[in-house]
């Protein structure tokens, strides 16, 4: 496999954005950015610590406190449109990026930019459609009372590095349309991107100070971020383990905090479903970006008469799936993000081995052409129970885990016997099934006769250990504001 040029990779490392300006770390470290489908290092980023965070805080509260806080709705809508439009002509520059930081395929990371532009377009929309009210109050006296919408203040983004280019806008969209300003923290693993868009937001005109991108350890930079005495709301994409951290650390000042956490989502397959669709969507449902997605269905409950012959085809299905070089367009899977990741996910074909699973197909690292990259293959579990480690954990990799089910009403046990609640499906011809089990899976998001379909336009959110706080639709940018009264004595 071959490195490729890239006019963002020109040896010189990368800084962070504060204030408007790009920036060394005060301490001057840098760490490497590799790129997982060859295990070489293509870039050095800045290795921000707690007192860059504390200097790109400082810019966004003189920012939202400055010109920024006096932009009008109609201002912030004219530059997100901008952003989209500009985004648009250096999109396919920005998906190479985001493929050789993260290893997604071209293949994925090209279908990114539609999401994107109407994700910004969405939002900017957003920014002229905040209201308050005005409710009838019954005090005595003639006195008026109305609501207003106001900006939280700082947000803290810290998002993963499973699909950096759409996870940050999570945080940037409503941030813009609101009038917040913003500290982003991008994954170790995958920062180049983000830093690529940054560019593009300054050069479509955005303000000094009110997106700033600190690159560094979440240990260090990102546990700063939380913590932040000067934050006020906190936006966390990631494991359930740091959420719990991210949590504790956000009670110093009471800020709010949205968090997308893990999943093991149940993948529900009745024996009337229509198999030439189930097993390609129930397969990426679970395969896709090489399992590196916090809704996956990894957990695929097929109803007894058909579960062999089901998890004969989900083996078949696998093994035509392309493993391999990450730009070529043939590409259907990539690598994992790391050798860190690469070792997480080997490690669970053992834990499924040793629990008595057997491995219908992949279950090994892939050698050859692919060995200096962190390449596993689709891999299918069978003979499965539901209280194994492979179907409690989280493993973030390409791994179904295939469990039989009897009943409808054993599914809906199963689908909800863990402690996530992210996302789920539902697979049959049969309308009243498909209406029940959605009504009665404990999940975020469900989907019926199709998988991981999702857009800005429409909001999700966790429950249990998958997290709470709302990702997209109206409800989203209402988590970046507060709402005011107001009382008038007209007397």
């Amino acid at each position: 496999m071959i490195e490729r040029a890239h006019p963002f990779l020109d040896g010189k490392p990368k800084r962070m954005l504060i204030g408007g300006h790009w920036v060394d770390a005060l301490s001057g470290e840098t760490f490497d950015s590799v790129n997982p489908a060859t295990g070489k290092v293509i870039a050095q980023l800045a290795e921000g610590e707690a007192e860059d965070v504390d200097r790109a805080v400082a810019a966004a509260r003189t920012a939202f406190e400055g010109p920024w806080g006096r932009f009008k709705p109609f201002d912030r809508q004219a530059l997100m449109l901008n952003i989209a439009d500009t985004l648009e002509r250096r999109f396919d520059d920005l998906c190479v990026l985001e493929t050789l930081d993260m290893g997604a395929p071209i293949a994925r990371t090209s279908t990114y930019k539609r999401w994107i532009v109407q994700a910004l377009r969405f939002y900017a929309g957003q920014a002229v459609a905040l209201a308050g009210t005005t409710p009838h109050n019954s005090f005595p006296g003639d006195m008026f009372s109305y609501t207003l919408r106001a900006p939280l203040g700082v947000v803290g983004g810290i998002i993963p590095w499973n699909g950096p280019l759409i996870s940050q806008l999570w945080s940037v969209c409503p941030t813009l349309a609101t009038g917040c300003t913003l500290v982003l923290k991008p994954a170790e693993d995958a920062s180049l991107g983000v830093l690529r868009f940054a560019e593009i937001m300054q050069e479509a005109g955005l303000p000094d100070g009110v997106v700033n991108i600190v690159t560094g350890r979440g240990s260090t930079a990102g546990a700063r971020l939380a913590a932040h005495p000067d934050v006020d709301k906190i936006a966390f994409t990631g494991s359930t383990a740091t959420g719990r951290r991210i949590i504790e650390a956000s009670a110093g000042n009471m800020k709010r905090v949205a968090v997308e956490l893990g999943g093991k989502s149940p993948d529900i397959i009745f024996a009337d479903a229509d198999l030439e669709r189930a097993v390609p969507g129930a397969g990426m449902g679970c395969f896709n970006n090489s399992g590196q997605i916090c809704y996956a269905g990894t957990r695929v409950f097929v109803q007894r008469p058909i579960y062999d012959e089901f998890v004969e085809r989900l083996a078949a299905f696998s093994k035509t799936i392309k493993v391999g070089d990450s730009l070529d367009p043939a590409t259907q899977l990539g690598p994992l993000v790391s050798s860190r990741q690469l070792s997480t996910v080997t490690n669970y074909f053992d834990i499924a081995r040793a629990e008595g699973a057997t491995v219908a197909s992949g279950g090994e690292r892939l050698g050859g052409d692919l060995a200096e990259g962190f390449f596993v293959p689709p891999t299918v579990l069978s003979g499965m129970t539901n209280d194994m480690r492979t179907a409690r954990e989280e493993i973030f990799g390409p791994v179904a885990s295939v469990i039989a089910f009897d009943t409808e009403e054993e599914a809906i046990r199963l689908g909800n016997d863990t402690q996530y609640g992210l996302g789920g499906a539902v697979w049959t011809r049969d309308v009243g099934t498909a209406h029940r089990v959605a009504r009665d899976v404990r999940a975020g998001m469900m989907w019926v006769n199709c998988y991981g379909t999702t857009e800005s336009t429409v909001q999700s959110e966790g429950l249990g250990m998958s997290g709470y706080g709302v990702k997209g639709g109206q409800r989203h940018v209402e988590e970046y504001l507060y709402s005011k009264t107001v009382w008038m004595n007209l007397a």
